[in-house]
């Protein structure tokens, strides 16, 4: 149940959602810090895969964090559009030729390996999920305009 006290607790379904979001983001950032060297070849005069490799991980992170520290649905949602990132992006470069845009290299990849490119759309997918389910629950609960899971019993009398 979600305190009277404090409206911004998360109940334990709440905070198991959240940790599916930080393991997930974990992963992520796991994974592209851990491959960013293998593709720094690919690149522009500006930018290289590495790089952005390594703001995806510090944004996974920096993303984390902010969602342990401070449960709230902004964090929630930043987070989830974090890890959603990864996957459109991981996706639309497995199956899509897009070239270069601007400073941004050619980063088409039609294949699944290494295999940590499964495993971190896989960390970004639950992320993903479990962001949203989370988001959807906390708005819903703001909506009802209660801190609580149940709501007194009130009686009136017609006058």
């Amino acid at each position: 149940m979600v305190s009277p006290m404090n409206p911004h607790a998360l109940t334990r379904a709440q905070w198991v959602l959240a940790v599916l979001v930080v393991v997930g983001l974990a992963i992520d950032a796991f994974v592209h810090f851990d491959l960013a060297d293998a593709f720094a070849g690919v690149k522009t005069s500006t930018l290289s895969q590495a790089d952005l490799f390594r703001v995806e991980a510090v944004a996974a992170i920096v993303a984390a964090v902010a969602l342990l520290v401070r449960p709230r649905r902004y964090t929630v949602a930043f987070a989830t559009l974090v890890a959603l990132a990864g996957v459109v992006a991981v996706v639309l470069y497995r199956y899509v030729d897009v070239g270069k845009i601007g400073p941004i290299p050619d980063m088409y990849d039609p294949y699944w390996q290494p295999a940590e490119k499964m495993l971190s759309v896989i960390g970004e997918v639950v992320a993903t999920v479990a962001g949203a389910v989370l988001l959807l629950q906390l708005h819903q609960q703001t909506r009802r305009g209660t801190t609580t899971t149940s709501a007194p019993a009130t009686t009136s009398v017609a006058g």
